[in-house]
């Protein structure tokens, strides 16, 4: 008789194969899809319809111009959509502004790429109704279900854009853009817990310390076990010390095990803090940006400088409030960048437009 175990080795490995097939991923060479993430209510009636899109690449940004091919339906074909599109899933990226009087009416944005048609269909049907915790929870941000004080009274950054927002340079000019982003703290982010945490543990052990130096030297000291020598932690003490250690160990230890670790969330996990960064919105992207700006998609692999990043921690916020961007181009044309404040929970958004131009060719002498 065959021995059965190469059988089912091969077996094992055909199907390891196959489960790997079904969740290939790719870098580049597949669609868009448009995504309707819901509305908000203006304060004078109207509504924001929020918009935002899937590029299913992993590297490939892609470029769809405002046209047959990128439109609105009915209206307005151009209501102020993206025409270069970052890699995976872009949440919340702009909204169209729609009267009091929409009622159940529709509108629809059509996106066409490599001959593949995909729409996303606007509504005001109540349960797309969205808010600031819809918007944290669907970001990451927030455990599915989770709500406190703290995060309901959290409230968008808000961006001051220094200058013109319409600029004019050359190829190979650099432009200096200034954003001045005021916040109100929250939320909390992991490393100002931590040092809360450890600010009040050295408080209460000062405090202990305090106490115990004011009490008399004793066989036993009060609250100990019989028996036990001097000095010596009991079991329960021991597990106490363990924690703290565990409580203790480095931000960077503490992601690598988050890292190596399988996921414990039905939705992305992001990492909060309050961070500012420019995209490219409308143009191809030969934009170089320095310093390389945080990512505003949704990469989760290590290292990868995203919030949704194993590792990525929030930058230091500058002393006066301004994040200052030296950004240059490499092509003529019209560009839009677009600048996200974001706290880790909720946003704000601003835009400049910058006309690139050629370099005049030097004439000879």
């Amino acid at each position: 008789m065959r021995p059965l175990r190469p059988l089912l080795v091969l077996t094992a490995a055909l199907l390891a194969f196959e489960g790997a097939d079904a969740q290939l991923t790719y870098t580049k060479g597949q669609t868009i899809s448009p995504a309707y993430e819901g509305f908000e209510v203006n304060p004078d009636g109207s509504y924001n319809l929020l918009f935002g899109y899937m590029n299913r690449n992993w590297q490939e940004e892609l470029d769809v111009p405002a046209g047959p091919n990128n439109f609105f339906s009915p209206g307005a074909e151009d209501q102020g959509q993206p025409t270069h599109f970052l890699p995976r899933r872009n949440r919340f990226i702009f909204k169209v502004r729609v009267p009091a009087d929409f009622g159940d009416k529709e509108l629809v944005w059509t996106l066409r790429h490599q001959g593949v048609t995909k729409r996303a269909y606007a509504t005001l049907r109540q349960d797309l109704l969205i808010d600031n915790m819809v918007i944290a929870s669907e970001t990451g941000a927030l455990g599915a279900g989770r709500s406190d004080p703290e995060t309901r009274s959290n409230v968008a950054p808000m961006i001051e854009i220094e200058g013109s927002p319409t600029r004019s340079v050359l190829v190979g000019q650099s432009v200096t853009l200034v954003a001045r982003v005021t916040d109100d703290g929250l939320p909390i982010t992991g490393a100002a817990r931590r040092a809360r945490a450890a600010a009040a543990r050295a408080a209460a052990d000062s405090a202990a310390a305090e106490e115990a130096d004011a009490e008399p030297d004793s066989a036993v000291a009060e609250g100990s076990v019989e028996g036990t020598p001097e000095g010596a932690a009991t079991e329960e003490e021991d597990e106490d010390e363990d924690e703290d250690e565990e409580e203790e160990v480095s931000p960077e230890l503490q992601a690598l095990r988050r890292a190596l670790n399988e996921p414990n969330r039905v939705t992305v996990a992001k990492r909060v803090g309050l961070h500012f960064t420019w995209f490219v919105y409308r143009g191809e992207n030969r934009a170089s940006f320095a310093p390389i700006q945080i990512k505003p998609w949704e990469d989760s692999r290590a290292f990868m400088n995203s919030p949704w990043s194993p590792f990525w921690e929030a930058p230091p916020t500058p002393d006066d409030d301004r994040w200052v961007v030296q950004v240059t181009f490499d092509k003529p044309g019209i560009y839009v960048l677009h600048g996200r404040a974001d706290d880790g929970a909720v946003y704000a958004d601003q835009e400049i437009t910058i006309t690139v131009a050629p370099r005049p060719i030097s004439q000879p002498q």
